[in-house]
């Protein structure tokens, strides 16, 4: 806009047009499900903004239909451009969440133990397939239905085993909801794993609904909380690593993996490789051994190496543990993916645009979903689309055809 200096940051922007249509600093804050502080924060310069989908959430809520206009980048950046993109299971999965309490499911299983393993196989369905979203998808609602029928038809111990398994039902489900559904539905979901876990009466599903509950907190910018709940997460299983089960101790290094995350998004270097180093130490206890809800395992740890690096604002760092992570040590797809896109990340940091469509293709090759249904993977395809010139232009183009945000 003529009447905004063309030298102000991203921050001041934001303060501007917020202040321009008279909304106050909490009101904006919690619209794009972030604390008030975090905002001000930013408006103030004391951090950087630099996530496309949550500059998209902000300029939705400010009435702006171009990014581009709170980031001051020439050119039209389109809000429609980075939206969230649903999936069409979740019409689904909302119904069977909000009806879970009646509706009887086609086929109940005849033991825990049966069920047990149902959740367990669409789990592995989830790091197998390059289409995890919509192969999970496509069975997620029944099971959901099928694990809460299954914990009210039991008693004593059989009801706590029954709802230790929809605790992994809904671990899964949430993984499933993070970037597709609305943040009501994925709070609903979030919380229904916490009151399992609760009547389960185990410690180590305590603690994962703990790093359930975490990943929301920190998605939606409520970093101190997030790590705070982690931590205490962590000193419950902290004594029992050494006797403990593999089970136990990669609960606890998962953990330890989304406490260095987020403290790495908040540039909080030393505290974030305290934390990394912690979840390094304990996969080491079991090096062949792979957590079969989150991964954790050795390739995941150094996934999450890159992924700090890369969060920290050291591109050049993320790439040389890109360089030492072989692909193939990741049994996940759909982290192997992300591998792909944190080294595409870390290329376009560096000005390096033809090292990030490499990686980004990549990423697509081992899972299409993994990168359209994720964010920071989709927003680059669209930046790399419309930035790119020469001779990267056209596999730039094809491939934001490929993914779907061609347009």
């Amino acid at each position: 806009m003529s009447e905004m200096p063309a030298e102000l940051t991203t921050g001041e922007r934001i303060r501007f047009h917020r202040e321009r249509i008279g909304m106050k600093r909490a009101v904006l804050a919690g619209l794009v499900g972030r604390s008030e502080g975090w905002l001000k924060k930013i408006e103030q310069g004391e951090r950087e903004l630099r996530n496309l989908t949550t500059l998209v959430r902000i300029a939705q809520v400010l009435r702006m239909d171009d990014v581009g206009a709170l980031t001051g980048t020439p050119g039209a950046v389109p809000v429609g451009t980075w939206g969230k993109l649903s999936h069409s299971a979740v019409p689904a999965l909302r119904e069977a969440v909000h009806a879970g309490t009646f509706r009887r499911p086609n086929d109940l299983p005849t033991t825990v133990d049966e069920l047990a393993g149902r959740v367990r196989q669409t789990w592995a369905l989830w790091h197998a397939s390059p289409h995890q979203r919509t192969q999970v998808g496509a069975v997620l609602p029944e099971l959901l239905l099928t694990c809460h029928a299954t914990a009210r038809g039991r008693e004593g111990e059989e009801r706590r085993r029954a709802c230790r398994i929809l605790v992994e039902a809904y671990a899964l489900a949430q993984m499933y909801a993070a970037h597709v559904t609305e943040p009501e539905l994925y709070w609903v979901l979030v919380d229904r794993a916490r009151m399992a876990a609760e009547e389960s009466d185990d410690p180590v599903m305590l603690a994962f609904s703990a790093w359930i509950a975490a990943n929301g907190l920190a998605s939606s910018g409520h970093s101190d909380e997030c790590v705070r709940l982690l931590a205490e997460a962590a000193d419950m299983l902290r004594p029992q690593l050494e006797g403990g089960s593999e089970f136990l101790r990669a609960t606890f290094g998962s953990i330890a993996l989304k406490a260095a995350v987020t403290l790495a998004g908040d540039g909080r270097e030393g505290d974030a490789w305290r934390w990394f180093a912690e979840a390094e130490r304990t996969a080491q206890l079991a090096p062949d051994y792979w957590h079969p809800w989150t991964a954790f395992g050795t390739g995941n740890v150094a996934v999450h190496g890159v992924t700090i690096g890369v969060d920290l604002k050291t591109p050049g760092a993320a790439l040389r543990r890109v360089a030492e992570v072989d692909p193939i040590s990741v049994p996940s797809v759909e982290r192997r993916s992300r591998l792909f896109v944190d080294a595409a990340r870390s290329e376009y940091a560096r000005r390096e645009p033809a090292g990030a469509l490499h990686y980004l293709k990549r990423a697509y090759e081992v899972s299409p979903e993994g990168v359209r249904y994720v964010p920071a993977g989709r927003s680059l395809v669209v930046e790399l689309a419309r930035t790119s010139k020469g001779p990267l232009r056209g596999d730039a183009v094809a491939l934001a055809e490929a993914v779907g945000v061609a347009a």
